[in-house]
């Protein structure tokens, strides 16, 4: 894989699909559809989806790809495969709360070794350079060419005063009651895969999910947070969250700096 080169298309094409959805975003209306699942689908989607599934596909033919609004890609087994969600936080996206974001990533063996995650409504871009370092880069943005970019790390933890950070849509009891297990100092709520990134940036210091999750869902965040020193493990035994799994669907996780004292289930 070369590795520049992928830097080069996945961050071109987030943006392209971050243009697109803005449009829909924008507009006085949009339709939200339901798919088998319940869950919500909006031509939001399936615009990035196809703008971002023809890049890769002509960018990297060889390579195998896997996203969320293709069910056919969700049959793929291979050790190193593209996986896309096109448009992660559709129901921050129909509320327009803006908290939504655009995910393409590489995984390795198992691994999530390169990824990018976009924001177009909020104008924040992380992605992983070609030596698998994590960057956030500063907009405005120009497709051809990369603007000025910060290195992101995580944080040292200061386990008597923790920053959290949980799912805006997906709250519940238990994640209340897990996250009540540390001193926390403070805590923020955000939508997608922002939370991955705000632990990456060292914005927060743990990011903990007890819900339903599918690794196009997570694989980019987790490799930015990978890229920023972070880590992310199963919440059960704390072992490394693998990817290539059967159908796709993560266990509970916990994404976080190293430092943090993680506490058992």
């Amino acid at each position: 894989m070369n590795y520049s080169e992928l830097t080069t298309v996945m961050r071109r094409l987030a943006l392209q699909a971050g243009e697109k959805i803005m449009e829909i975003y924008n507009s006085d209306d949009f339709e939200v559809m339901v798919k088998s699942d319940n869950s919500p689908v909006t031509v939001a989607d399936q615009a990035a989806d196809a703008l971002i599934s023809e890049g890769l596909r002509a960018a990297f033919p060889n390579v195998a790809l896997v996203t969320e609004e293709q069910a056919d890609s969700h049959d793929i087994s291979a050790m190193t495969f593209l996986i896309v969600d096109p448009l992660d936080g559709t129901k921050e996206f129909i509320k327009r709360r803006g908290d939504f974001t655009v995910n393409i990533a590489l995984v390795e063996d198992g691994v999530p070794t390169r990824g990018v995650v976009y924001a177009p409504a909020k104008g924040r871009m992380f992605f992983t350079d070609s030596v698998g370092k994590s960057v956030e880069e500063t907009g405005p943005f120009d497709l051809d060419t990369t603007g000025e970019t910060t290195p992101i790390s995580v944080t040292d933890p200061d386990n008597s005063k923790l920053m959290v950070v949980a799912s805006k849509s997906h709250r519940d009891q238990a994640t209340d009651d897990y996250i009540a297990k540390y001193d926390v100092k403070d805590m923020t709520s955000a939508g997608s895969s922002l939370k991955f990134c705000l632990v990456a940036t060292g914005e927060a210091d743990l990011y903990p999910r007890l819900g339903r999750t599918m690794e196009w869902d997570t694989a980019a965040g987790h490799a930015v947070l990978h890229g920023a020193g972070g880590r992310v493990v199963r919440f059960d035994d704390h072992t490394p969250l693998a990817y290539g799994k059967e159908g796709f669907a993560n266990p509970f996780f916990i994404a976080y700096a190293p430092g943090v004292d993680l506490k058992e289930a």
